[in-house]
């Protein structure tokens, strides 16, 4: 078993390079089996779900070459399956991809119920929704889900919630439909858009990605090579942000948008933090204990859920109380109970959480409730008094390639342990 072991107690100074986007690459993985034939991504973050995306496509007979660290070959000539290994896509939440994308490939596929992080409910019924308004039958039973189209015919389908996983899916699976498709009450998040921009690299005819509205246009076929670079990653860009602004650090962080971070710009500002943006670079920093505030996650360009525990842990040490309201997920607040052991105040109840700030957090053994979690603990044990022990922490290493390593290189005292 492995755990991270942390000194706190030294402010974050240096600067760091963000990597592709972790929920980009697990769309655009199976987003390449609309491509018969070789897709070139650059700026892969490699990371465990990306691994596991590149084993269920190998399993169904793509050739998957990794050229360096972040950068991979996937040959898809030969598929040459449409049931997906239920033991792999059972682990994490992104392989449901797989069945817009092999849709639109092959008219059918298997995959296994999918797993991921413990966020409370998390239906896939808009997918299935969007499915079926193209033309798709479906069937869920004993864990698995089998899809099957004998053609897909572009309509209009309005989603009940903004959903992200839907419009991505959705995407996928209308770009050889028939005619049009309209997507109302479409995501808007980067990724969203990122898939968009790669499908129209191999000829996709996809419009208004970024918007509510997102319109394809059916196409009969797509190139068969490209290459393509994944936008850099929000949430990592944020988690270091936040990281700054609890240890009273300054970074420079680089290879990011920052326009992709205004609402968390906006509050780490209104707490009392510094951000400067300039091109592809954002410098944070904080001098003083952050002033209290109120919070709201919300669907891009809101406030982001995925940086709600991280934000957590300032808010945590703020001056006053404030409050986060959830709005997206049922069960964010796992990592409080975790923060309250290492001397927080923190009351949650359903999707509400009240921070009392106190002047210090003390070093303890916690345990990484899901990914993001994770990160929010580290960041607790980077400004924690004495030893904090992260366990749990294969959920860390779903999204952030390497945590330890970047956040030495900023002068943590940070190191991972493997116990027997």
């Amino acid at each position: 078993m492995e755990k991270l072991v942390i000194k706190g107690g030294t402010p974050l100074r240096g600067s760091v390079s963000i990597l592709g986007a972790k929920n980009s690459a697990i769309a655009i993985l199976p987003a390449t089996l609309l491509c018969k034939g070789i897709c070139t991504l650059h700026n892969v973050p490699n990371i465990i779900d990306v691994r596991l995306s590149c084993q269920i496509l190998e399993q169904l007979g793509s050739k998957i070459t990794w050229i360096d660290n972040n950068t991979l070959i996937i040959d898809n000539t030969n598929i040459s399956k449409t049931h997906a290994p239920l033991d792999l896509t059972s682990k994490f939440r992104a392989s449901y991809y797989l069945i817009g994308a092999m849709l639109g490939r092959s008219r059918e596929i298997e995959v296994g119920l999918p797993g991921g992080c413990n966020l409370g409910a998390r239906p896939i019924d808009q997918h299935i929704k969007g499915f079926e308004a193209l033309g798709a039958t479906s069937n869920l039973s004993q864990g698995k889900i089998y899809v099957k189209a004998d053609k897909l015919v572009g309509t209009s389908i309005y989603m009940d919630v903004v959903s992200v996983g839907a419009t991505i899916n959705v995407l996928l699976a209308s770009v050889f439909a028939e005619g049009t498709t309209i997507i109302d009450n479409a995501a808007k998040e980067p990724h969203v858009v990122d898939v968009a921009n790669f499908l129209n690299s191999l000829g996709a005819d996809i419009r208004g990605a970024g918007t509510d509205l997102i319109k394809i246009n059916g196409v009969k076929s797509l190139k068969s090579n490209i290459t393509y670079s994944i936008v850099p990653d929000q949430i990592e860009a944020g988690t270091f942000m936040l990281a700054a602004i609890a240890s009273k650090g300054d970074l420079i962080i680089k290879n990011c948008i920052p326009e992709h971070l205004d609402s968390l710009t906006s509050k780490i500002t209104e707490i009392g933090g510094n951000v400067e943006a300039y091109g592809d670079t954002i410098h944070v920093w904080a001098t003083k204990r952050p002033s209290k505030t109120v919070i709201k996650t919300l669907p891009y360009p809101g406030f982001p859920t995925d940086l709600q525990p991280q934000m957590g842990v300032v808010l945590s040490l703020a001056m006053g109380t404030s409050i986060i309201n959830e709005s997206i997920w049922d069960s964010r607040f796992q990592y409080t109970a975790e923060l309250n052991k290492m001397g927080a105040h923190i009351t949650s109840q359903g999707k509400s959480a009240i921070f009392e700030g106190v002047d210090k957090l003390y070093g303890a053994p916690v345990y990484a409730t899901d990914l993001r979690a994770g990160a929010a603990l580290v960041i607790a044990g980077l400004v924690a008094d004495g030893i904090t022990e992260v366990y749990n922490i294969k959920h860390i290493d779903r999204g952030y390639e390497c945590i330890e390593k970047n956040f030495s290189s900023l002068g943590a005292n940070i190191e991972r342990i493997v116990e027997n």
